[in-house]
Formats: structure tokens, C-alpha cells, sequence
């Protein structure tokens, strides 16, 4: 769902014109009915879901594009309050930047948590700098790890966001990516994207001047399989790979077949005779010290 928030480094917060990958809707591309009022949103996205799956009658709701803390807390707590009473609402799933996290939001996510099943996705992207400032993140990687740090005081769930095939990113790099993700943070899910580059973005120019390379259906397989051998099995993961419109990606036009994707990556696995955390890199996380028992 759409709820009407804007994002800091588009109305210059702390930038201008975004994430050099993310599309005019904030990556909210797949939403149904974005400028409906949230209870017709709601509505109208069930509606859709229903007809695929008719007897489902309990719903997380998501909101998804832009950055969904990213005003007063009045203002988030009148959004979100729309909708966590509508009939069969379990749950609530915020998406949002590290650094849209002040005390008295975390406060009201805290007492959310309390009410409801609740996770907060994190758009983290990657752990690499110069990355981070190429696609104009806006912040650095000190600031995501103290977000998840003060998430987790209150127990809330985090998922973290994490996109393969950033502009000058090697495979070794997005493996690096997610061994630090692991090992810095108590995360409790991951979300790993494919990069999709998409019209109207100003990741284009970077495609044009030769400085992104559209990753392989090959390639992605391997390094997800990888990512996954190195996660422990107690984080969930919530995406392997993404959706994108087909009239406004440029490519990787192979991800289009989104089932096709999933499918290479249980067969690479059986290849391998391998499974998620296989080579898992942490221990037991301990909540109290932040700190990690191996």
C-alpha cells in the first residue's frame, strides 16, 4: 500500500531526486490503487489477491514505497491507525530508511509490537560506501547498524533490503554484503533484490556510460545460492528476487520470468547438495550486548 509519505533525499532532507535505481512511484511500481484513500487501497488489494487466493482471510498490510517514517510521528500514527483495525488485519510490515528512525517513532513502532505482528523492512542496499554514494543512499552504513540496534530494544522484527548487481559491485561484493549484513546486525529477515534498471531512473546514464553491467541469469543464481549458504536458517527470507513492469524495465528482461528464476535457484542448490545456512556465519546472537557468540 501507498501511504502517502515522501523520502528524505528526494525533497532535500537530506538530498535530492533519490536512489539513482528507484522509479518516480518509490519502487512502488506493483501497487493497485496508490492514490486511493488507504482503506479503498486496502480494499482493492485484497480484491486482486482474492483472486488468486479466494479463501485467504488474514493480511499483513505493507507499506512499501517511499519511506513510511519519514514525517511526525502524529502524522505516521493517523496513516497507520486507518488500517490496522480493518477487518482480517494481522500485521503490519513498514518499509523504511535507516535514518527515518527517531526516538519517538521507534516508540510507536514499540507499542505497535505489542498490538499486532509487525516487521520493519530496512532499504539498506549495500555495506559498500562508494556504492552507497554512487546510487545516492544518502546515508552511511554506521547509521543503518545503530537503527537495527535500537529496533531490536524493543524486540521489534527487522528485515533488511539488500540489491544485487549495484553499479561496480563484483559477485565477491555482493557476498560481502550480506557476511557483513549477518555479522554486524540482528537481523531477523532478508530481503535479496535483483537490481532491475527502469525507465525514467537516473541509474540509466550509468548503463549508457558503460558504468553497470546488467547481471547474468547465471550469475544472479550463483551468488543468491551463495547469499543463502551463508544465512542462517533462523532469518527468514523474504525475497529472493523481485517484480518489475515489463513495459518500463530496460532489463535484465530474464527476471521477467520470475518463476523460471526461482526454479534455477532450487536446481543450483540440488546441484550443490546445498541448503540455507550451510556455511552459516554467525552463532547466537545475543540481544543484551549486541554482541555474538560463535
Amino acid at each position: 500500500m501507498d501511504g502517502g509519505f515522501d523520502c528524505p533525499n528526494r525533497d532535500g532532507t537530506v538530498a535530492h531526486g533519490g536512489c539513482t535505481f528507484c522509479s518516480v512511484s518509490g519502487s512502488g511500481d506493483m501497487i493497485v490503487a496508490p492514490s486511493d484513500p488507504l482503506p479503498q487501497q486496502f480494499h482493492k488489494e485484497i480484491d486482486m489477491m482474492h483472486q488468486k487466493w479466494p479463501h485467504v482471510d488474514q493480511y499483513i498490510v505493507y507499506f512499501q514505497n517511499f519511506t513510511n517514517t519519514h514525517a511526525p510521528v502524529e502524522v505516521i500514527r493517523e496513516r497507520f491507525e486507518q488500517v490496522v483495525n480493518l477487518p482480517g488485519v494481522v500485521g503490519l510490515s513498514v518499509g523504511t530508511r535507516p535514518d527515518c528512525l527517531p526516538p519517538e517513532v521507534v516508540d510507536y513502532l514499540a507499542e505497535l509490537n505489542q498490538r499486532l505482528y509487525l516487521w520493519v523492512e530496512l532499504g539498506l542496499q549495500t555495506t559498500y560506501e562508494k556504492t552507497s554514494d554512487l546510487i545516492n543512499r544518502a546515508h552511511d552504513y554506521p547509521t543503518y547498524v545503530d537503527a537495527v540496534a535500537r529496533l531490536r530494544k524493543h524486540n521489534i522484527n527487522v528485515c533488511t533490503h539488500l540489491i544485487n548487481g549495484l553499479p561496480g559491485e563484483s559477485l565477491e561484493m555482493m557476498r560481502e554484503n550480506v557476511r557483513r549484513t549477518i555479522l554486524d546486525s540482528d537481523v531477523q529477515g532478508i530481503k535479496l533484490h535483483l537490481l532491475h534498471l527502469m525507465r525514467n531512473t537516473k541509474m540509466l546514464r550509468d548503463y549508457a556510460e558503460g558504468r553497470l553491467q546488467l547481471m547474468s541469469k547465471d550469475d544472479y543464481v550463483s551468488v543468491i545460492c551463495d547469499q543463502l549458504e551463508m544465512i542462517p536458517q533462523d532469518i527468514i527470507i523474504h525475497r529472493l528476487t523481485g517484480d518489475a513492469p515489463w513495459d518500463s524495465l530496460v532489463g535484465p528482461m530474464w527476471s521477467l520470468k520470475k518463476w523460471e528464476v526461482l526454479n534455477a535457484i532450487d536446481q543450483e542448490l540440488i546441484r550443490r547438495d546445498s541448503y540455507q545456512g550451510k556455511f552459516a556465519l554467525r552463532g547466537e546472537f545475543t540481544h543484551a550486548t549486541n554482541s555474538l557468540t560463535l
